[in-house]
């Protein structure tokens, strides 16, 4: 695939996480996706989750770019590269800060609720 950028969204010693953008430029990018990289002593796993759908012939491209562009590049010994892929949409971001602030909310509402 053209015009297809892998940045970097967070890595640790045995896996990776990218976010796929395509296109060139702040404008005319948009991210097609994510993919986590884990590897293992002989194998490496990926999880490609698509925001939307590709024809059979630009996944199998995309792979290979994966393949070629992270995989390879991370000069890990590996016998094969298996890839699940889903298609999917963002739904949202959640960390240990919205729940806190959820339980702060929520307490709030029983206070109120007990008066």
């Amino acid at each position: 695939m053209e015009d297809i950028r892998f940045d970097r969204h967070f890595r640790t010693p045995y896996s990776e996480s990218y976010y796929i953008v395509q296109g060139n430029s702040l404008q005319s990018s948009n991210r097609l996706g994510t993919i986590d990289i884990h590897f293992t002593t002989t194998v490496v796993h990926g999880i490609l989750i698509l925001e939307r759908e590709l024809e059979e012939s630009d996944l199998t491209k995309l792979i290979e770019q994966i393949d070629e562009d992270l995989v390879l590049s991370a000069d890990m010994p590996r016998d094969d590269f298996l890839v699940d892929v889903y298609v999917g949409k963002d739904v949202g971001f959640y960390s240990d800060e919205y729940f806190t602030e959820e339980s702060d909310t929520s307490t709030d509402f029983e206070d109120e609720d007990e008066e």
